[in-house]
């Protein structure tokens, strides 16, 4: 029992540093701004925003305004429409803090994780990739850097999309069903709104994107010579993001209410 939980813990310890070293050869990889070659990277990582982010958004926002109506209903029944500070506070600390990264985290995965790693997987065994290092293309530079940047730079743009809107059917609810002012709401989501709160939600954002996008560009390029690794490459670049994600989530948690204390 003691040697399997140490083999596991020494397999999740290589597989982390291995994560890593991707997203620190990806930021090395980043090409001066003087290189006539930066335009494909750039039109990748353009394409990559435009599928992560801008294909993405009608679902965050359906998610989101669900999230905030039922929410907002919830806390109402328990703390009463009166209670517009406290009803700001939860909403800054379920909203903000927890659900707009994890849910915003888990929705590109499913949609943009599986994608990455399936797409590279075809690369791989079609030969595109030995076709592309064959012309003196560093794969890094063009594979996986606009693909980390852009999941990344879309994750975060969503997060604050799904707090806005969450926060908008809250309110909306609010105000329908128990006839709850915009003045008194905003108030008491403001004076409940921390630059901590902020900063604790753009962290979870950036290395969500970051470690989510590593782990499926990993498993698609691990593809062999076999199509039928593609689809258990998807799945294990899923699997992984998922469990980067809640472990990621519990650990910057943990580090903002040490910092709090503090």
């Amino acid at each position: 029992m003691i040697s399997m939980l140490g083999h596991w813990v020494l397999s999740l310890v290589d597989s982390l540093a291995s994560l890593v070293k991707i997203i620190i050869v990806a930021f090395k990889s980043f090409p001066n701004p003087l290189n006539p070659g930066r335009r494909p990277i750039s039109l990748v990582f353009l394409k990559q925003v435009y599928f992560t982010g801008f294909e993405s958004l009608k679902i965050i926002i359906i998610i989101s305004l669900t999230i905030g109506t039922v929410l907002i209903t919830q806390i109402i029944s328990l703390v009463g429409a009166g209670n517009e500070p406290l009803i700001g506070k939860v909403l800054v600390w379920v909203v903000i803090r927890e659900l707009g990264p994890l849910l915003t985290a888990i929705i590109v995965i499913a949609r943009s994780g599986t994608a990455i790693a399936t797409e590279l997987g075809f690369m791989k065994i079609n030969g595109e990739i030995d076709s592309i290092e064959s012309l003196g293309i560093p794969k890094e530079q063009y594979l996986i850097l606009p693909r980390i940047f852009g999941v990344t730079t879309a994750v975060i743009i969503l997060t604050i999309y799904f707090e806005i809107f969450s926060i908008i059917g809250g309110f909306l609810v609010a105000s329908i069903g128990w006839h709850v002012s915009f003045e008194k709401f905003s108030q008491g989501i403001f004076s409940s709104l921390t630059v901590m709160d902020l900063s604790v939600s753009a962290a979870k954002s950036l290395f969500f994107g970051l470690f989510l996008t590593a782990a499926c560009c990993r498993h698609g390029l691990e593809v062999g010579k076999s199509a039928t690794q593609i689809p258990q490459a998807a799945t294990k670049g899923v699997m992984q993001s998922l469990f980067l994600v809640f472990i990621l989530d519990g650990i910057i948690t943990f580090a903002s209410l040490a910092f709090r204390s503090n």
